[in-house]
């Protein structure tokens, strides 16, 4: 997977949008104003790409123990809640979108009564 490829597959998702609210670096995808992806422009461009996706606490742990070279506890982030996958071959396309998917379903579900009304309005 590529920078583009990641970009395009989160825009996909409703009410997704994209930013750089810490430096011009840092790019982060929001659902409805809330951060579900992010990762760093230079670990593209240096070759070892990372992104930090939202996690469920045990699924997260799950994850580390079957991945502990690809999937971290979340650089910069609650590591609790976050992880940092490192996009070194191990994981493949399809499980990077399936842990894209979890977490923007993670914000989703977190989301307001009135801001998933109009998350459902955008489909």
């Amino acid at each position: 997977m590529n920078i583009d490829n990641f970009r395009e597959y989160c825009l996909r998702k409703p009410g997704t949008t994209e930013e750089f609210p810490f430096d011009n670096e840092t790019l982060v995808f929001k659902v409805m104003g809330k951060m579900y992806a992010l990762s760093g422009l230079k670990t593209w461009e240096e070759g070892e790409p990372r992104v930090n996706l939202k996690c469920d606490p045990e699924y997260a742990q799950e994850l580390r123990a079957e991945y502990p070279d690809s999937v971290l506890p979340g650089f910069h982030m609650n590591k609790h809640h976050w992880n940092t996958v490192v996009l070194n071959g191990e994981i493949s396309m399809k499980q990077l979108q399936q842990f894209i998917d979890h977490s923007y379903s993670l914000i989703v579900s977190s989301l307001t009564k009135k801001l998933k009304e109009q998350l459902k309005s955008l489909d």
